[in-house]
């Protein structure tokens, strides 16, 4: 996981939990850096972004690209139910026809929770949306023909500090719609869509 100067005036809970952070393995097929965080969510704030390889020239995957952004306000808000808040995105695209499975947004989520479950994460409080996209391109795109997304945004409160099984976690969900193994028996991958689409 990628490292920082951090600040001397970090409360301790907050340092401890960039430790475990930056001590969670990334799967080799991901890219993971550390990018800016957004203003104003929390008093501190840490965020990630990972891309499935191969990237182009340094912008988002064609399989599948994600943010991970800790949040930690030592008052504790009632809405997180503890200091610490996880706020991820995931985004893949997939081949038409599995875009129009009914059972996608479901199937999405229900990964998000085994992916968790499976690292071990202690989490509450856990929310999200599930987002299909179906294009069609006309005019100079037709040749695009027609594509498929999904998006995940969640947000979920860590037990504690330590978030390391949860970046692992997402960084597993981000693999999984993107339709890379391995995944626990008796899951079916999503088929990614593979076709560039200039």
């Amino acid at each position: 996981m990628p490292d920082s100067d951090s600040s001397p005036a970090l409360p301790a809970a907050f340092a401890e939990a960039l430790g475990s952070l930056r001590s969670a393995a990334a799967r080799p097929e991901l890219v993971v850096k550390e990018i800016a965080s957004p203003a104003n969510l929390a008093p501190h704030t840490i965020a990630l972004s990972a891309d499935v390889t191969p990237l182009r020239h340094g912008t988002d995957s064609d399989l599948g690209t994600g943010r991970f952004i800790l949040l930690y306000d030592p008052d504790e808000p009632v809405a997180w139910g503890g200091a610490f808040r996880v706020v991820c995105f995931v985004q893949a695209p997939l081949e038409t026809e599995i875009g129009l499975d009914p059972f996608l947004a479901d199937v999405t989520w229900s990964w998000l929770i085994d992916a968790l479950d499976a690292q071990g994460a202690d989490y509450s409080h856990a929310s999200g949306t599930a987002t299909k996209i179906i294009s069609t391109g006309f005019g100079e795109l037709s040749a695009q023909g027609d594509g498929a997304q999904i998006e995940l945004r969640a947000s979920w409160t860590p037990g504690d500090g330590n978030v390391k099984a949860h970046v692992e976690a997402w960084g597993d969900l981000l693999c999984m719609l993107a339709g890379l193994p391995p995944v626990a028996e008796g899951v079916t991958l999503l088929q990614a869509r593979r076709a560039a689409r200039e």
